[in-house]
C-alpha cells in the first residue's frame, strides 16, 4: 500500500443498506407531480454513470417498505448489471434490486473517485469472488462491507480522478471512432449487397423464392437411438458473423422434438423464429447431411439459381424489412416457410453472371469481416486499457506521463 493510504473495509467507512419494494407495488403507484421517485434498474443505463429521473412514482404511504436515497448517494445493481454503480442526481426510493451507500458525518471519498474505485476491477474482483458459487450471482450488504478498499488522502483523490477524467475521454474519443469505423464498415456492405439487387441489368428475371427452391427432406434421427448426429439449434447461427457455431453432437435418442430437417452442403438456412435477428448460414461440408431446428427454413435453389446468391439475398436490408413486416407474435416473434416462399427474388438468368456477382460480394464479404474483426479488436482493447488504468490507479501506480494516451487522441 502506498504511503499516507489506507485499506479499510467498505462496510467501517460507508452507511449499506438495501432498498425495499412496497406490496402490492400497484397499490402505491401514483401519476401526482407529488409522487416520490420510484428507482428501478430499467431506470439506469449503460453508457450513464448518473440516475437523473425515474419512469415511475409511488406515494408516501410505500415509504415503510422502501429506502430513501438521496442527491450524491451511490447505488449499487444486486443482481442485473451485476455490481454496476450509479450516482445519484436525484431523490427518491430504491426497490430490492439495489443497494445503497452513503457517506456519513466525514468525508472520506471524493464523489467521483469513490465512483472510479466501485467501478474499477479492484472490488468488481472482490465482487465476484465473494459472489461466486451461487446459482444467481447478488450483492447482499454482508459482501460488500467485506471488499476492501484504498483510501488515499483527499488530495491525492482529487489528482487521481483528474488524471482519469483527462485519460477516459482519450480513450472514449477513440473508442467512438473505432466503433464508427465498425458501423461505416457494415454499412458500406450492405449498401453494396443492397444495390446489387435493385439495380439489376438486362437478363434479370423475378421469381417468389418457392418458385426457384426445391422441396427439402425431414427425417427423425430417433429412429437411430444409437447414431450420433449433429444437430443445428437456432441458436447456433452467429447472428453476426453469419458462420454456425456451437452445434451439438447427440445420439438420435437423444434428439430434441425439433430436430426434424436434414441439411446437405450449400444449404441456406434462414431462422423463422425472430427473423430480424437474420440468423442466416450457408451449409458447409462439415455439417453435410445433418440435421437442423424446425426453427429453420431450408432454401435449396434449383439448377438455374446459385445457393450462394439465395444467401447474399437474405442478407440484403429489404429481405430483412419484409420479414419485421411479416413476422408475428410479441414475445416470440416468428414467420412461416410459406410466407418466405412468398418473397420475390431478382436474379440474372445467367449463372456465369450469377457467379461473377457471387465472387465480387464473397471478397468485398471478406474484406469487410478483416475490417470489423480490426476496429472490434481495438474496442476490446479500449475496454481493457480503461480496466488497466483503473487498477493502476488503486494500486497508487497511476501517472499520466507513462499512460501513453496521446496517440488515441488523433485516432481516426
Amino acid at each position: 500500500m502506498k504511503q499516507g493510504w489506507e485499506l479499510k473495509k467498505l462496510g467501517e467507512i460507508l452507511s449499506i443498506e438495501r432498498g425495499g419494494s412496497p406490496r402490492p407495488i400497484e397499490k402505491y403507484m401514483t401519476n401526482s407531480p407529488d409522487g416520490i421517485n420510484w428507482i428501478k434498474i430499467s431506470d439506469a443505463t449503460a453508457s450513464d454513470k448518473y440516475i437523473y429521473e425515474t419512469k415511475e412514482k409511488i406515494t408516501k404511504d410505500g415509504l415503510h417498505k422502501t429506502r430513501v436515497v438521496n442527491e450524491g448517494d451511490f447505488i449499487l445493481s444486486n443482481s442485473m448489471s451485476f455490481g454496476r454503480p450509479y450516482i445519484m442526481k436525484t431523490t427518491g426510493c430504491i426497490h430490492d434490486g439495489w443497494l445503497v451507500l452513503k457517506q456519513n458525518g466525514k468525508k472520506i471519498f471524493e464523489t467521483e473517485f469513490l465512483y472510479y474505485l466501485l467501478s474499477s476491477p479492484f472490488v468488481f474482483q472482490q465482487f465476484n469472488s465473494k459472489a461466486a458459487g451461487s446459482t444467481v450471482r447478488n450483492l447482499n450488504i454482508s459482501l460488500v462491507s467485506s471488499v476492501d478498499v484504498p483510501i488515499p488522502p483527499l488530495p491525492e483523490q482529487q489528482r487521481i480522478v483528474a488524471i482519469l477524467d483527462e485519460a477516459f475521454a482519450d480513450i472514449a474519443k477513440a473508442k467512438a471512432n473505432a466503433e464508427q469505423n465498425l458501423k461505416n464498415a457494415k454499412e458500406l456492405f450492405e449498401s453494396y449487397l443492397q444495390g446489387v439487387f435493385e439495380n439489376k441489368g438486362e437478363g434479370w428475371e423475378e421469381k417468389t423464392l418457392g418458385e426457384v427452391l426445391v422441396k427439402t427432406e425431414t427425417v427423425d434421427p430417433t429412429k437411430k437411438p444409437n447414431e450420433e448426429f449433429t444437430y443445428l439449434d437456432v441458436s447456433s447461427v452467429n447472428k453476426e458473423t453469419k458462420e454456425i457455431e456451437n452445434a451439438t453432437v447427440l445420439l438420435g435418442k437423444d434428439a430434441p422434438s425439433r430436430a426434424r430437417k436434414l441439411v446437405k452442403t450449400n444449404d441456406v438456412i434462414f431462422a423463422t423464429v425472430r427473423p430480424t435477428h437474420s440468423r442466416v448460414a450457408l451449409i458447409t461440408e462439415e455439417y453435410d447431411e445433418q440435421v437442423c431446428s424446425t426453427g429453420y427454413f431450408v432454401l435449396r435453389a434449383k439448377e438455374f439459381l446459385s445457393n450462394n446468391l439465395v444467401y447474399y439475398f437474405l442478407l440484403t436490408y429489404s429481405f430483412n424489412k419484409q420479414m419485421e413486416k411479416l413476422q408475428k407474435g410479441a414475445s416470440y416473434p416468428a414467420v412461416t416457410d410459406s410466407e418466405v416462399k412468398g418473397i420475390y427474388i431478382s436474379f440474372p438468368k445467367s449463372l456465369k453472371v450469377q457467379q461473377t456477382i457471387v465472387q465480387k460480394l464473397d471478397a468485398l464479404s471478406t474484406e469487410t469481416k478483416k475490417l470489423e474483426a480490426i476496429y472490434q479488436q481495438k474496442i476490446n482493447d479500449l475496454e481493457e486499457l480503461k480496466k488497466s488504468v483503473l487498477q493502476k490507479a488503486f494500486a497508487g501506480e497511476l501517472k499520466m506521463s507513462e499512460l501513453g494516451f496521446d496517440g488515441l487522441k488523433d485516432d481516426r
